[in-house]
């Protein structure tokens, strides 16, 4: 496959984050409360990843392996724990903001551990996201934005265990075959979100059945694709350019909200959403030039 193909992919994984909001807020509409939704999507994401992983070609790993992408499920769930606990004191623009933060983290993250210093070109594309979030998130325009210490905290943190996700995705355990380290992965976001939320809707029967069309689309937009689509992407286009590349996940937000939730989105906001789409689509054209070059100068030097 082509870098390209691989940035697809994982921006494919970032647009699967933007169908969620659309399916919480109908659970919500529904009568479900936080800790069922946010516990019934792991539930059921994790038991369609092991039915996926029992269709395919099996693997043994090791113990420490599988403790591996496990353990690297931990920030997996707690994104969506401190995201949700945001969304309880701060309205969702403000929190998205807050959120999309792990743009600049993840980065941050590369050059401090792989060794990768941010390009000026790279500075620009974050600022672009940045500032596209600030627009389609509409906080500029608002009469009123209630900050709360706890939510912005929440929201920080959000980001933070965002950006380590994807760093994971990229560097542990790269050659375990995609669906099984989803499913490994899956399965330590799941303890970590019954340990915070414990799973008391699994013994209401009414509840558990009654959650089931919410929880399958939020487990499959939610838990079981991304993981898998960064497991197969992340470890080809660096964390670096795969955090900017789920920036995606915002715009799928307002288009998802205007066409499915019959929401107003101001002109503002779609020139936000434009902003994020430019700040990707140059970061990726510039790193896939980069690249080539770089690959050109091997051979011409070998």
């Amino acid at each position: 496959m082509k870098l390209w193909h691989y940035a697809l992919i994982v921006f494919l994984g970032g647009c699967c984050y933007g169908i969620l909001s659309t399916f919480v807020k109908l659970a919500y509409a529904a009568g479900f409360t936080v800790p069922a939704v946010t516990g019934g999507q792991y539930f059921f994401g994790v038991v369609l990843t092991w039915l996926a992983v029992l269709c395919t070609k099996k693997k043994k790993l090791t113990l420490i392996q599988i403790l591996k992408l496990i353990l690297s499920g931990i920030p997996f769930g707690l994104t969506g724990v401190f995201y949700y606990q945001a969304l309880q004191t701060l309205n969702a623009s403000l929190a998205i903001v807050f959120l999309f933060q792990f743009v600049w983290i993840g980065a941050l993250l590369e050059w401090m551990f792989h060794k990768k210093k941010p390009t000026k070109r790279k500075f620009i594309s974050i600022a672009l996201l940045l500032i596209g979030s600030i627009l389609a998130a509409n906080i500029l325009f608002q009469e009123r934005l209630a900050l709360s210490l706890a939510g912005s905290l929440s929201g920080l943190l959000a980001a933070l265990t965002f950006s380590v996700f994807v760093f994971l995705s990229s560097s542990v355990e790269k050659a375990t075959p995609p669906i099984l380290k989803s499913a490994l992965i899956a399965t330590g976001g799941l303890v970590t979100v019954c340990t915070v939320f414990p799973p008391t809707f699994l013994f209401n029967l009414d509840v558990l059945v009654g959650l089931i069309p919410y929880g399958l689309a939020l487990g499959i937009f939610g838990v079981v694709l991304p993981p898998l689509l960064f497991s197969i992407g992340m470890p080809h286009v660096g964390s670096g350019l795969g955090t900017i590349l789920t920036a995606s996940e915002l715009p799928v937000v307002i288009a998802m909200s205007s066409f499915v939730l019959a929401e107003p989105i101001s002109m503002p906001q779609w020139i936000g959403v434009v902003i994020i789409l430019s700040g990707i689509v140059s970061s990726n054209i510039r790193s896939g030039n980069s690249k080539k070059k770089s690959l050109h100068t091997q051979n011409y030097t070998g």
